[in-house]
Protein backbone atom coordinates (compact mmCIF):
# COMPACT_ATOMS: atom_id res chain seq x y z
CA UNK A 1 0.00 0.00 0.00
CA UNK A 2 0.80 3.52 -0.85
CA UNK A 3 0.59 6.82 0.59
CA UNK A 4 0.33 9.73 -1.46
CA UNK A 5 1.53 13.27 -0.22
CA UNK A 6 0.25 16.06 -1.65
CA UNK A 7 2.40 19.11 -2.14
CA UNK A 8 5.16 16.82 -1.60
CA UNK A 9 8.02 18.90 -3.04
CA UNK A 10 7.17 21.49 -0.47
CA UNK A 11 8.99 22.33 3.12
CA UNK A 12 7.30 20.63 5.02
CA UNK A 13 6.08 17.51 2.64
CA UNK A 14 9.04 17.33 1.02
CA UNK A 15 10.65 16.20 4.97
CA UNK A 16 7.67 14.47 5.71
CA UNK A 17 8.65 11.99 1.95
CA UNK A 18 12.05 11.81 3.44
CA UNK A 19 10.72 10.67 6.79
CA UNK A 20 8.08 8.07 5.42
CA UNK A 21 10.70 6.67 3.20
CA UNK A 22 13.05 6.09 6.38
CA UNK A 23 10.33 4.65 8.12
CA UNK A 24 9.84 1.97 5.27
CA UNK A 25 6.86 3.35 3.84
CA UNK A 26 5.95 3.30 0.12
CA UNK A 27 5.23 7.08 -0.82
CA UNK A 28 3.76 8.53 -4.08
CA UNK A 29 4.42 12.44 -4.27
CA UNK A 30 2.23 15.19 -6.60
CA UNK A 31 2.88 18.36 -6.56
CA UNK A 32 2.52 21.49 -9.10
CA UNK A 33 6.34 23.63 -8.44
CA UNK A 34 4.47 26.37 -8.39
CA UNK A 35 6.48 26.87 -4.61
CA UNK A 36 7.79 23.53 -4.25
CA UNK A 37 10.96 22.44 -5.46
CA UNK A 38 11.41 18.65 -8.10
CA UNK A 39 15.16 18.66 -6.82
CA UNK A 40 13.77 18.56 -2.66
CA UNK A 41 12.27 14.97 -3.48
CA UNK A 42 13.67 11.62 -3.62
CA UNK A 43 14.86 10.00 -6.78
CA UNK A 44 13.67 7.02 -6.07
CA UNK A 45 9.42 8.48 -5.03
CA UNK A 46 7.51 8.68 -8.13
CA UNK A 47 6.64 12.43 -9.00
CA UNK A 48 3.71 13.57 -10.96
CA UNK A 49 3.58 17.25 -11.56
CA UNK A 50 0.16 18.50 -11.51
CA UNK A 51 -2.79 20.14 -9.78
CA UNK A 52 -5.88 18.65 -7.07
CA UNK A 53 -8.57 20.01 -9.86
CA UNK A 54 -6.60 17.42 -12.36
CA UNK A 55 -9.64 14.92 -11.20
CA UNK A 56 -8.33 12.51 -14.56
CA UNK A 57 -4.55 12.76 -12.92
CA UNK A 58 -5.50 12.31 -9.21
CA UNK A 59 -7.74 8.77 -10.47
CA UNK A 60 -5.01 7.76 -12.41
CA UNK A 61 -2.79 8.05 -9.36
CA UNK A 62 -5.02 6.43 -7.04
CA UNK A 63 -5.60 3.81 -9.68
CA UNK A 64 -2.13 2.93 -10.44
CA UNK A 65 -0.10 3.21 -7.10
CA UNK A 66 -2.20 1.15 -4.42
CA UNK A 67 -3.27 4.25 -2.56
CA UNK A 68 -3.86 3.88 1.22
CA UNK A 69 -4.40 7.00 2.53
CA UNK A 70 -3.51 10.89 1.53
CA UNK A 71 -1.23 13.21 3.46
CA UNK A 72 -2.45 16.76 2.01
CA UNK A 73 0.29 19.63 2.19
CA UNK A 74 -0.92 21.06 -1.07
CA UNK A 75 -2.13 24.17 -1.18
CA UNK A 76 -1.65 28.13 -0.90
CA UNK A 77 -0.42 29.43 2.96
CA UNK A 78 0.97 33.45 2.60
CA UNK A 79 -1.49 35.05 5.16
CA UNK A 80 -0.61 38.80 3.24
CA UNK A 81 -1.23 37.45 -0.14
CA UNK A 82 -4.18 35.85 0.98
CA UNK A 83 -5.92 39.18 2.41
CA UNK A 84 -4.61 40.64 -1.25
CA UNK A 85 -5.89 37.56 -3.41
CA UNK A 86 -8.86 35.43 -1.07
CA UNK A 87 -10.37 34.43 -3.97
CA UNK A 88 -7.80 32.26 -5.33
CA UNK A 89 -7.12 30.89 -1.74
CA UNK A 90 -10.73 29.85 -1.45
CA UNK A 91 -10.37 28.35 -5.27
CA UNK A 92 -6.83 26.38 -4.49
CA UNK A 93 -7.25 25.43 -1.02
CA UNK A 94 -11.03 24.54 -0.93
CA UNK A 95 -11.56 23.71 -4.16
CA UNK A 96 -8.28 21.46 -4.61
CA UNK A 97 -9.46 19.39 -1.46
CA UNK A 98 -12.80 19.23 -2.90
CA UNK A 99 -11.59 17.75 -5.82
CA UNK A 100 -8.77 15.30 -4.01
CA UNK A 101 -11.80 14.10 -1.33
CA UNK A 102 -14.17 13.72 -4.36
CA UNK A 103 -11.49 11.31 -6.09
CA UNK A 104 -10.57 9.76 -2.68
CA UNK A 105 -14.50 8.65 -2.35
CA UNK A 106 -14.57 7.15 -5.12
CA UNK A 107 -11.40 4.97 -5.34
CA UNK A 108 -12.77 4.34 -1.37
CA UNK A 109 -9.98 5.71 0.20
CA UNK A 110 -10.73 6.47 3.77
CA UNK A 111 -7.58 8.25 5.13
CA UNK A 112 -6.30 11.43 5.44
CA UNK A 113 -3.61 12.99 7.42
CA UNK A 114 -4.44 17.79 6.65
CA UNK A 115 -1.75 19.93 7.12
CA UNK A 116 -3.78 22.47 8.72
CA UNK A 117 -2.17 25.96 10.78
CA UNK A 118 -2.69 27.92 13.75
CA UNK A 119 -3.75 30.45 12.03
CA UNK A 120 -7.45 29.25 12.51
CA UNK A 121 -7.54 30.45 15.90
CA UNK A 122 -6.88 33.98 14.86
CA UNK A 123 -5.84 36.58 17.69
CA UNK A 124 -6.00 33.81 20.78
CA UNK A 125 -7.73 34.97 23.99
CA UNK A 126 -5.78 32.56 25.81
CA UNK A 127 -2.10 31.17 25.70
CA UNK A 128 -0.94 28.31 25.54
CA UNK A 129 -3.94 27.82 23.40
CA UNK A 130 -6.04 24.59 22.93
CA UNK A 131 -7.97 22.82 20.50
CA UNK A 132 -11.07 23.76 21.86
CA UNK A 133 -10.81 27.35 21.93
CA UNK A 134 -12.43 29.81 19.34
CA UNK A 135 -11.48 29.37 16.16
CA UNK A 136 -12.02 32.75 14.67
CA UNK A 137 -9.19 33.61 11.92
CA UNK A 138 -8.20 37.08 10.93
CA UNK A 139 -7.26 36.15 7.02
CA UNK A 140 -8.38 34.09 4.31
CA UNK A 141 -5.79 31.43 4.44
CA UNK A 142 -7.12 30.69 8.05
CA UNK A 143 -10.49 30.86 7.06
CA UNK A 144 -9.54 28.32 3.83
CA UNK A 145 -7.84 25.83 6.40
CA UNK A 146 -10.53 25.83 9.00
CA UNK A 147 -13.22 25.52 5.88
CA UNK A 148 -11.44 22.22 5.15
CA UNK A 149 -11.54 21.14 8.94
CA UNK A 150 -15.44 21.09 8.54
CA UNK A 151 -15.52 19.63 4.91
CA UNK A 152 -13.51 16.80 6.20
CA UNK A 153 -16.01 16.79 9.55
CA UNK A 154 -18.96 16.32 6.75
CA UNK A 155 -17.32 14.14 5.11
CA UNK A 156 -16.59 11.48 7.77
CA UNK A 157 -20.47 11.69 8.50
CA UNK A 158 -21.43 10.61 4.43
CA UNK A 159 -18.75 8.54 3.35
CA UNK A 160 -16.42 7.63 6.72
CA UNK A 161 -13.66 9.36 5.04
CA UNK A 162 -11.22 9.12 8.97
CA UNK A 163 -9.63 12.29 9.09
CA UNK A 164 -7.10 14.19 11.33
CA UNK A 165 -6.45 17.89 10.98
CA UNK A 166 -2.70 18.86 12.05
CA UNK A 167 -2.84 22.60 13.13
CA UNK A 168 0.60 23.80 13.26
CA UNK A 169 2.71 27.20 14.43
CA UNK A 170 6.09 27.94 13.57
CA UNK A 171 7.53 25.32 11.53
CA UNK A 172 11.76 25.57 10.94
CA UNK A 173 14.86 23.82 11.03
CA UNK A 174 15.85 21.76 8.21
CA UNK A 175 16.51 17.43 7.62
CA UNK A 176 19.73 17.27 10.10
CA UNK A 177 21.70 15.12 7.49
CA UNK A 178 21.59 18.99 5.51
CA UNK A 179 20.23 17.15 2.09
CA UNK A 180 16.79 19.10 2.03
CA UNK A 181 15.53 22.37 4.09
CA UNK A 182 13.80 25.57 3.47
CA UNK A 183 13.97 27.47 0.26
CA UNK A 184 10.65 29.55 -0.37
CA UNK A 185 10.71 32.49 -3.12
CA UNK A 186 10.55 35.16 -1.66
CA UNK A 187 11.23 33.82 1.86
CA UNK A 188 8.86 35.09 4.34
CA UNK A 189 9.32 33.24 7.19
CA UNK A 190 11.50 34.48 10.26
CA UNK A 191 14.57 31.76 10.60
CA UNK A 192 15.47 31.89 7.17
CA UNK A 193 15.32 35.35 6.54
CA UNK A 194 17.71 36.35 9.79
CA UNK A 195 20.11 33.61 8.04
CA UNK A 196 20.11 35.13 4.86
CA UNK A 197 21.57 38.52 6.78
CA UNK A 198 24.07 36.53 8.46
CA UNK A 199 24.64 35.18 4.98
CA UNK A 200 24.81 38.65 3.65
CA UNK A 201 21.63 37.55 1.32
CA UNK A 202 20.19 40.31 2.85
CA UNK A 203 21.22 43.78 4.18
CA UNK A 204 19.41 43.68 7.59
CA UNK A 205 16.80 42.31 9.51
CA UNK A 206 13.28 44.13 10.11
CA UNK A 207 11.88 43.76 13.45
CA UNK A 208 8.25 44.41 13.26
CA UNK A 209 7.02 46.20 16.68
CA UNK A 210 9.76 46.52 19.89
CA UNK A 211 6.90 47.44 21.95
CA UNK A 212 4.62 44.44 22.37
CA UNK A 213 3.90 43.41 26.12
CA UNK A 214 6.57 40.45 26.32
CA UNK A 215 9.62 40.68 28.52
CA UNK A 216 12.09 42.08 25.76
CA UNK A 217 9.57 43.90 23.45
CA UNK A 218 9.17 41.63 20.28
CA UNK A 219 6.83 38.94 19.64
CA UNK A 220 6.84 35.59 20.55
CA UNK A 221 6.42 32.48 18.72
CA UNK A 222 6.23 28.74 18.84
CA UNK A 223 9.31 26.86 16.81
CA UNK A 224 8.92 23.37 15.72
CA UNK A 225 11.17 21.55 14.05
CA UNK A 226 10.57 20.72 10.57
CA UNK A 227 11.63 16.50 11.39
CA UNK A 228 9.28 16.91 14.41
CA UNK A 229 6.20 17.90 12.16
CA UNK A 230 7.17 14.64 9.85
CA UNK A 231 6.88 12.49 12.37
CA UNK A 232 3.37 13.87 14.00
CA UNK A 233 2.19 13.37 10.36
CA UNK A 234 3.70 9.83 10.79
CA UNK A 235 2.10 9.38 14.27
CA UNK A 236 -1.48 10.70 12.85
CA UNK A 237 -1.11 8.23 10.03
CA UNK A 238 -0.40 5.09 12.29
CA UNK A 239 -3.45 6.42 14.51
CA UNK A 240 -5.74 6.14 11.58
CA UNK A 241 -4.92 3.06 10.52
CA UNK A 242 -4.69 1.67 13.81
CA UNK A 243 -7.80 3.36 15.63
CA UNK A 244 -9.87 4.37 12.61
CA UNK A 245 -10.57 7.87 14.38
CA UNK A 246 -10.89 11.41 13.48
CA UNK A 247 -9.22 13.99 15.09
CA UNK A 248 -7.65 17.70 15.44
CA UNK A 249 -4.34 18.70 17.01
CA UNK A 250 -2.10 21.02 17.66
CA UNK A 251 1.49 20.47 17.10
CA UNK A 252 4.16 22.72 18.84
CA UNK A 253 6.85 22.83 21.37
CA UNK A 254 5.07 24.42 24.42
CA UNK A 255 7.46 26.79 24.32
CA UNK A 256 7.75 30.61 22.80
CA UNK A 257 10.96 32.88 21.72
CA UNK A 258 10.98 36.27 21.15
CA UNK A 259 12.48 37.65 17.51
CA UNK A 260 15.23 39.36 18.88
CA UNK A 261 15.95 35.47 20.93
CA UNK A 262 15.61 34.26 17.41
CA UNK A 263 18.01 36.91 15.79
CA UNK A 264 20.33 36.48 19.28
CA UNK A 265 20.64 32.83 18.74
CA UNK A 266 21.38 33.20 14.76
CA UNK A 267 24.12 35.53 15.76
CA UNK A 268 25.57 32.45 17.93
CA UNK A 269 25.16 29.70 15.51
CA UNK A 270 26.56 31.71 12.50
CA UNK A 271 29.51 33.72 14.64
CA UNK A 272 28.04 36.82 12.62
CA UNK A 273 26.92 40.04 13.40
CA UNK A 274 23.73 40.42 11.91
CA UNK A 275 22.12 44.29 11.48
CA UNK A 276 18.48 44.64 12.92
CA UNK A 277 16.33 47.90 11.38
CA UNK A 278 13.33 48.32 13.74
CA UNK A 279 9.87 49.02 11.87
CA UNK A 280 6.39 49.54 12.51
CA UNK A 281 4.47 46.87 13.91
CA UNK A 282 2.13 44.37 11.38
CA UNK A 283 -1.79 44.78 11.44
CA UNK A 284 -2.73 41.56 13.06
CA UNK A 285 0.40 40.43 15.09
CA UNK A 286 -0.96 38.59 18.74
CA UNK A 287 2.01 39.35 20.67
CA UNK A 288 2.20 35.64 21.27
CA UNK A 289 1.46 32.02 19.87
CA UNK A 290 2.07 28.98 21.68
CA UNK A 291 0.90 25.88 21.42
CA UNK A 292 -0.39 23.77 23.81
CA UNK A 293 0.94 19.82 22.72
CA UNK A 294 -0.86 18.00 25.13
CA UNK A 295 -3.51 16.29 23.35
CA UNK A 296 -1.00 15.41 20.34
CA UNK A 297 1.55 14.29 22.97
CA UNK A 298 -0.90 11.55 24.59
CA UNK A 299 -2.92 10.57 21.66
CA UNK A 300 -0.48 10.60 19.11
CA UNK A 301 2.16 9.22 21.16
CA UNK A 302 4.15 12.64 19.51
CA UNK A 303 7.11 13.78 21.61
CA UNK A 304 9.44 16.70 19.53
CA UNK A 305 12.84 15.33 19.11
CA UNK A 306 14.30 18.71 18.00
CA UNK A 307 12.92 21.17 20.69
CA UNK A 308 15.70 23.09 21.32
CA UNK A 309 16.21 26.30 19.22
CA UNK A 310 19.34 26.59 19.33
CA UNK A 311 19.60 23.25 17.48
CA UNK A 312 16.44 24.08 14.88
CA UNK A 313 18.66 26.92 13.67
CA UNK A 314 22.00 24.70 13.62
CA UNK A 315 20.29 22.62 11.22
CA UNK A 316 18.89 25.37 9.17
CA UNK A 317 22.09 26.96 9.32
CA UNK A 318 24.08 23.69 8.19
CA UNK A 319 21.59 23.09 5.27
CA UNK A 320 21.58 27.27 4.31
CA UNK A 321 25.74 27.22 3.97
CA UNK A 322 25.58 23.53 2.13
CA UNK A 323 23.23 25.29 -0.54
CA UNK A 324 25.29 28.27 -0.65
CA UNK A 325 28.22 26.25 -1.62
CA UNK A 326 26.79 23.85 -4.19
CA UNK A 327 24.22 25.88 -5.58
CA UNK A 328 25.89 29.29 -5.62
CA UNK A 329 25.69 29.51 -9.29
CA UNK A 330 22.37 27.56 -9.83
CA UNK A 331 18.56 28.31 -10.33
CA UNK A 332 16.20 26.51 -8.47
CA UNK A 333 13.25 24.71 -10.65
CA UNK A 334 10.25 26.69 -9.83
Amino acid sequence: MTILVTGGAGYIGSHTVLYLKEKGESVVVLDNLITGHRQSVLNDVPFYMGSLHDQELLHYIFQNHNIEAVIHFAGNSLVGESVKDPLSYYENNLGGTLSLLKVMNKNQVKKLVFSSTAAVYGDPKCVPIQEEDPTIPTNPYGETKLAIERMLHWGEQAYDIKSISLRYFNAAGADPEGHIGEQHHPETHLIPIVLQAASGERDKVNVFGDDYPTPDGTCIRDYIHVMDLADAHYCALKKIRNEKKSGTYNLGNEKGYSVKEVIETCQEVTGREIRVEASPKRAGDPAVLVASSQKARKELKWKPKYSNLKDIITHAWNYHSKKEVHHKNMHYVK
